[in-house]
């Protein structure tokens, strides 16, 4: 009889209702509410008691006794979560903020501090139940109060920073947990379904009462890495598929904070930031590393030489502060940390380096301004052979980068490459146009590979390339420190990854330098990703320093 006549609407009144019991009265009742809730004879029943169940165990945590204060905000998210599973039936559900139906039963979904990616509706899945097999098996995560889950929403069109969310779309992590109404007309509310953002709030105040919230930061990542199609678009995008070319560009992984160092991992050819996982994971579950930094990753089409490719990034990362920061007096735009696997490396060294006539006199005879040639193609062939040390960068991480190129660029792979690729580089297009207008001011050499189309992403790490032997000169600027991390496996000749020797990886002038036992997945290993940590704890520390020191 008790049941039927709360199921008349007596949870509806939670807070006000019990607000003359004593602490341990509402942990008592919430008790009784979980054996109705276990015994419950349907679906509706058991909704209703578990919701009961976590209200009334809220109520209690404002309690000023310490064993009734853990008993209560255990109790409160062991309902939360029935009540959960029980709406959710082993599968995701959405929910919109303000009023809802979930269980047959009315609630009002509340955001706290939520991300504005994530609009204001989501899909919630509990984050236990994602595989972590993407991450290598590494889940970081926090117990504490409140049931940790995974708010996914499909990124938003309708702002310049949608373009920068991944577009398989966007996951957070979340705390849930259900609580009675409050205010004056609580007994006619319905309970509350709170979401709120463990990173941007990770406590519950009650009462009193401080709780941690419990909280998932691998989660998350794992779900949008179980979407994404990258991996086998990579590889085609290698060989001038158009796929990764119409999703090239910056990608957060976090909502922008304008207070939080940017590190831009850049990967390398026929590669996507799936190459990132186990370090972006490793990063985001350091809670100091991701106090202070947030993650960028750089999705480009790997088929051009370069140069090309150092001017396509470039503009990538130009378009994103123009969004994210139009007026450039954001403090993120300083301690900026690129880290570059592979040609990605390659790539870091040259953005943060000054160009030199060298570098042009490899491929060209004559002065750039007596060139015969349209605007656009002069402007474009100008981004790509000048340049200057990219503002805000003082820390490199280089991760088996060819440095002085690799002899696997070739061999048959870097052949094939080069037969399929250069139809599809669309800046080519434009220096074939001035070879045609200019034949004689160009370099033999280089004449014939652009007219022939043999000159890739590939044929740039060949160690004899006219022009990547000039550039191999340009060091990172005065004031940018860099590290060097390279692979070496046993029997390998020369020693090596297998791809890149040792004798290229490794850089004069780094401030330190690891070798690790690896293939050519460096950023995958262990010992790598300890070592970028330490790194990125020392620059930090360094940071906070200096920042300390200004007047």
């Amino acid at each position: 009889m008790a049941c039927a006549a709360w199921l008349s609407g007596c949870v509806s009144t939670g807070a006000g209702r019990s607000s003359h019991l004593s602490t341990e009265a509402l942990l008592e009742k919430a008790q009784g509410w979980q054996a109705v809730a276990i015994r419950g004879q349907s679906e509706r029943i058991q909704a209703d008691a578990w919701l009961q169940c976590a209200t009334l165990a809220h109520d209690a945590m404002g309690t000023d006794k310490a064993a009734t204060e853990t008993a209560a905000g255990l109790l409160a998210t062991q309902c939360s979560r029935a009540f959960f599973d029980l709406v959710a039936q082993g599968g995701p559900i959405g929910v919109a903020k303000g009023q809802s139906l979930l269980g047959g039963v009315a609630i009002r979904v509340e955001f706290r501090g939520m991300p504005d990616s994530l609009g204001s509706s989501v899909y919630l899945e509990p984050a236990d139940q994602v595989s972590m097999d993407p991450l290598g098996g590494v889940r970081h995560h926090r117990a504490g109060f409140g049931v940790p889950l995974v708010a996914f929403a499909l990124p938003c069109s309708d702002r310049p920073i949608c373009r920068h969310y991944p577009p398989e779309g966007v996951f957070r992590p979340t705390t849930m947990w259900l609580e009675g109404p409050s205010g004056t007309d609580a007994h006619k509310d319905p309970p509350v379904l709170v979401l709120q953002n463990p990173e941007l709030q990770p406590e519950h105040v009650t009462g009193a009462n401080h709780y941690a919230l419990a909280e998932d930061v691998s989660a998350p990542f794992a779900q949008l890495l179980e979407r994404t199609r990258l991996k086998r678009l990579a590889w085609w995008g290698m060989i001038g598929g158009a796929e990764v070319g119409k999703r090239a560009g910056l990608f957060l992984l976090d909502d922008y904070d304008p207070h939080k160092t940017p590190i831009i991992m850049i990967h390398g050819v026929a590669g996507s930031p799936l190459i990132w996982s186990r370090l972006s994971n490793a990063i985001m579950g350091d809670p100091e590393l991701h106090r202070r930094y947030q993650i960028w990753h750089i999705v480009y089409q790997s088929n051009a030489p370069l140069l090309v490719e150092r001017y396509r990034v470039q503009h990538y990362i130009d378009e994103a502060w123009r969004v994210l920061d139009p007026d450039g007096h954001a403090p993120a735009r300083q301690g900026v940390v690129l880290i570059g696997h592979s040609m990605g490396g390659v790539i870091a060294r040259l953005l943060c380096a000054q160009s030199t006539p060298e570098v042009w006199s490899a491929a060209f005879l004559q002065p750039m301004d007596s060139l015969h040639a349209n605007a656009n193609d002069l402007a474009t062939l100008k981004n790509v052979f000048q340049f200057q040390p990219y503002p805000g960068v003082d820390e490199i991480i280089f991760m088996a980068a060819p440095q002085r190129g690799s002899p696997a660029a070739d061999g048959l792979l870097g052949r094939l490459v080069g037969l399929l690729a250069w139809r599809h580089i669309e800046e080519m297009a434009g220096l074939m146009r001035i070879v045609a207008a200019n034949p004689k001011a160009i370099q033999p050499a280089i004449r014939a590979m652009i007219q022939t189309g043999h000159i890739t992403s590939i044929t740039s790490l060949q160690p004899d390339e006219p022009v990547s032997l000039a550039d191999e000169k340009l060091m990172p600027a005065a004031g940018v420190r860099y590290d060097t991390i390279a692979g070496v496996l046993p029997g390998v000749k020369p020693p090596g990854d297998g791809y890149v020797p040792l004798s290229s990886a490794l850089l004069p002038g780094s401030t330190t330098t690891l070798v690790v036992r690896s293939d050519h997945k460096v950023p995958d290993r262990p010992g790598a990703i300890a070592d970028v940590l330490k790194i990125l704890h020392e620059h930090g520390a360094s940071h906070a320093m200096a920042s300390n020191a200004m007047p």
